[in-house]
């Protein structure tokens, strides 16, 4: 299976040791949290029981995290680049403080929304396969946007051009050698989700499925998950996901599976070739948000010893799964989607079902990490409004 593939390199016996800890950990989600709590509007986004797509796909239980409810970005990243902003002015002061980055579309929205509400100016780098929507959306929040390049990583060289040319401090989500802590809080910001992901399964607070009218608590009370299915990118949300529940769980945390686009697969390839490994090129998948060709080297050091499995999803199965989602009554962008595209994929296919051990006990936990936030794209994709999808 050349779009699937069991990580070589997992070391499930492998403690979550002081390495791993030092760059995320229980004790810096919980202060993430605590920081975060206080902001204006902060809510835990909705938990939700999808149990229309469990009976098709011959599982448990299929839930959903809804991120597309998050604060008014309608995706995770609020919870990274704003955070890092926050730590930034705590440790530098407002003046004369200028953030910057890159992105393709939601972090840069993030890292423009958390300048706006620290009173400091953001200059962010888009490429050219940013859509118009996205780039004024970063806009709204007062950000200066820039085109530049043809992809993603072309804009992360010419923002730390830029950076370095003016004094402005790079607010990433991917790291590299001599760049690292920023992207940790970052992702150490990304891991609230994950908290509050488990606080809701063991509450059993999910939220109705509006197509059933079911709800979780009404199921197997001693459920948990036993697979999560999570976007690539760069790494840094499946790395946020996986260290909260190894450090938690250990070897008995669920197994997780990293999807990625298929023309942008570079953790895919860095687990088959053993090390981090660059994918080049145009990039090119209307998966706009993982368009990503160099792994994040603090994301590779949880990743590579603690992932299940990776896989990739074409765009047409993006699409197809924005709408079995929104036929639940559930935005879900075209990367918000892609854990559920992976897991459509994988349950559909028996090899893969077989290696994965998904089955009719399996209880399946995904992150739909962003909600519409592009509506023009999304309209034309689902052929519905949002708004048409939930009511």
């Amino acid at each position: 299976m050349s779009d699937f593939l069991l990580n070589p390199h997992l070391d499930r016996s492998r403690p979550y040791g002081p390495d791993l800890q030092a760059i995320l950990s229980l004790k810096g989600a919980a202060e993430a949290r605590a920081h975060i709590s206080n902001w204006a509007g902060y809510a835990p986004t909705p938990l939700r029981n999808l149990p229309t797509l469990a009976t098709r796909t011959g599982v448990a239980e299929v839930l959903y995290k809804d991120e597309g409810k998050r604060f008014e970005l309608k995706s995770f990243k609020a919870l990274g680049g704003a955070y890092a902003v926050d730590r930034l002015v705590a440790k530098r002061g407002k003046d004369g403080l200028v953030v910057t980055c890159a992105t393709d579309g939601n972090h840069g929205r993030a890292v423009a929304w958390g300048a706006r509400r620290a009173g400091i100016r953001a200059v962010i780098y888009v490429h050219e396969g940013v859509s118009e929507g996205r780039a004024e959306a970063i806009r709204s929040f007062g950000a200066e946007v820039v085109r530049e390049g043809h992809n993603y990583d072309d804009s992360v060289r010419a923002s730390a051009e830029a950076a370095a040319k003016n004094g402005w401090q790079i607010v990433s989500d991917t790291s590299w050698p001599g760049y690292e802590t920023v992207p940790r809080d970052v992702m150490q910001g990304y891991a609230v989700l994950a908290m509050e992901a488990e606080e809701q399964l063991e509450a059993k607070s999910s939220e109705v499925d509006a197509g059933s009218r079911q709800d979780f608590a009404s199921r197997n009370k001693s459920a948990k998950p036993t697979h999560v299915f999570v976007q690539g990118g760069v790494g840094g949300i499946a790395a946020a996901v996986l260290s909260y529940r190894w450090e938690k769980l250990g070897a008995m945390r669920p197994k997780l599976i990293v999807v990625e686009p298929e023309n942008a697969a570079c953790l895919y390839e860095s687990a088959k070739a053993g090390k981090v490994t660059t994918v080049t090129g145009d990039l090119d998948t209307i998966i706009a948000g993982l368009a990503c060709g160099e792994p994040s080297i603090l994301a590779w050091k949880i990743l590579e010893p603690g992932a299940d499995a990776f896989m990739t999803v074409t765009d047409k199965a993006a699409i197809a799964a924005m709408r079995d989602l929104a036929a639940c009554h559930v935005v879900g962008g075209e990367s918000g989607v892609a854990g559920l595209a992976g897991f459509l994929k994988a349950a559909a296919d028996p090899a893969m079902r077989a290696a994965l051990g998904l089955d009719a006990t399996s209880r399946v936990l995904l992150y739909g990490t962003e909600g519409a936030t592009d509506r023009a794209v999304y309209t034309e994709l689902v052929g519905k409004t949002p708004e048409e999808v939930e009511a």
